[in-house]
């Protein structure tokens, strides 16, 4: 393996990380995906923000973007295309990226994506790889945008209800401010929340840092809401992906119902930053977050030294 490669694929981090020089590394990610709301606008911007997210993950800084569509030209308004482009364009200026291309494939499956390049110091790497037993947990968003989008393919939601709009709008919102402040604070380990859901990518933390996660269901931010949505009907297909291939992993208490654990293995879009950081910087840490406007974020739960790669979830 080339030795400037800092973080490759073995523990399925955020993005990928190579050392160009002793201060200077490139991070790399790409994402892409359809769509999980009516309005076109909002799409594109939902997209930019989830694509950005892997970069300040990692600690770093986005620099460049290029789009990815796949476009059903016979099919769709072009007027459509311009704005997905748009809301995406938007979300990426809000960053301070620079949009410097991308491509365009006529597809019968509307869908699109961002690659993002990015830079970081070498030694500041902060990879999903590094959690410390005695480290608290930090959730930056709250869970639920799987559901969501599954009722409004289900057309038992609209664009127009509240609870869409307010998951837009926590979809919408970039993780730059929480990235910047773990980093300010200092912090052992970071992922963000996305396809995996909550379980899935803080086991990824746990078996790639060789401990175990204890989390508290009560104290996970959710969408307001979605608890009523947690049914079979509303359910999204990933979410039952998530838990047959988390089921020797994560470890429920008898007490947690099972609409609970439906969002917990919800497969988010957009998601928040999962932080690992040590106790006595936890509550620092959380309080300047909140004061930046990220209210709904959280301590959910801490970093155990076994069973190794397990999660574990109390009420």
């Amino acid at each position: 393996m080339d030795e400037n490669l800092i973080v490759g694929m073995d523990t399925l981090d955020d993005a990928g990380v190579y050392r160009l020089t002793n201060e200077i590394a490139l991070v790399q990610t790409v994402d892409i995906f359809t769509p999980i709301v009516d309005d076109p606008y909002i799409y594109g911007s939902i997209v930019a923000t989830n694509s950005i997210s892997d970069v300040y993950a990692m600690g770093g800084k986005p620099l460049l973007a290029m789009n990815i569509l796949g476009f059903p030209i016979k099919k769709l308004d072009v007027s459509i295309l311009t704005e997905i482009l748009k809301g995406g364009t938007e979300k990426i200026k809000e960053a301070g990226v620079i949009l410097v291309g991308g491509h365009t494939i006529d597809d019968p499956e509307l869908k699109y994506g961002l690659s993002v390049t990015g830079i970081i110091s070498p030694n500041k790497v902060i990879t999903n790889a590094n959690a410390k037993a005695g480290d608290l947990l930090i959730l930056t968003k709250p869970l639920g945008t799987g559901i969501i989008g599954a009722a409004i393919k289900a057309e038992m939601l609209t664009q127009e209800d509240k609870v869409v709009k307010k998951a837009c709008k926590y979809m919408q919102f970039l993780n730059k401010i929480a990235s910047e402040l773990m980093q300010e604070v200092g912090v052992n380990s970071c992922t963000d929340i996305t396809g995996f859901g909550l379980l899935g990518h803080g086991s990824e933390m746990a078996k790639g840092s060789n401990k175990a996660l204890s989390i508290s269901a009560s104290k996970v931010p959710i969408i307001e809401g979605i608890e009523e949505l947690a049914k079979p009907d509303a359910v999204p297909g990933r979410s039952q992906v998530n838990r047959e291939f988390l089921k020797d992993t994560v470890i429920f208490s008898d007490e947690i119902p099972v609409e609970i654990m439906e969002i917990l293995f919800d497969p988010q879009t957009s998601g928040g930053l999962l932080i690992s950081v040590e106790r006595d910087k936890a509550q620092f840490l959380l309080d300047k977050i909140r004061s930046a406007g990220i209210t709904e974020a959280n301590i959910i739960g801490e970093v155990l030294d076994e069973p190794i790669g397990k999660v574990i979830v109390t009420k």
